[in-house]
């Protein structure tokens, strides 16, 4: 295999550990302290080891890694810290304990009563909205009855006159007539025919 061959596989053995070491600690997994313990966090895997903090019931971890007997976890201490250290294997759960569970639902409960009355209060605004909307749009259906009504009588009204009109013509012509057919009859000369 020569220098170039080399240097490939040696590039792609790089790649793959990195792409390993980004997976694992992408996948880090989460535990909480289990039971009434307060567990010694130490710097290496063992009791000789020493101790540089403390982990109580109901610590959330991040555990980065298991040994034989020991895991090695990642801790936030009270002043916001983040502590790395191993603690002895099964003294993690992967569930958090009853009380922090208990916690954790009594928050959600608030949150959702919080979100309940938003949810309450917007309905009954809708309904007002709803009630103003209902009212206007009855109003104007009824003031749309009221205008449709006032157009065919000012339709009917507009017609009156055109009536009239035609009415006054008519008996004008009528009148007209019987006139002119009085007059056509004074004015025919007798003759008797034989």
């Amino acid at each position: 295999m020569g220098v170039i061959g080399r240097m490939a596989l040696g590039g792609t053995l790089v790649a793959v550990l990195l792409v390993t070491l980004g997976v694992a600690t992408s996948a880090a997994e989460s535990g909480w302290v289990r039971s009434e313990i307060r567990l010694n966090i130490r710097t290496g895997p063992g009791t000789q080891y020493r101790i540089v903090g403390v982990a109580k019931t109901g610590d959330g971890v991040e555990i980065i890694e298991r040994g034989e007997s020991w895991t090695r976890i990642r801790l936030k201490n009270e002043a916001g810290e983040l502590k790395d250290g191993w603690i002895p294997e099964g003294y993690l759960k992967a569930q958090p304990p009853p009380t922090i569970r208990l916690q954790q639902a009594e928050t959600r409960v608030i949150e959702l009563e919080e979100e309940f009355g938003s949810l309450e209060a917007e309905t009954d605004k809708l309904r007002k909205n709803n009630q103003l909307l209902t009212t206007q749009d009855s109003d104007q259906q009824s003031q749309l009855k009221h205008l449709t009504m006032e157009n065919m009588e000012l339709r009917a009204g507009a017609r009156y006159p055109e009536w009239i009109t035609g009415a006054s013509i008519f008996a004008a012509g009528m009148l007209l007539g019987a006139m002119l057919h009085r007059n056509s009859v004074r004015h025919k000369p007798s003759r008797i025919r034989l």
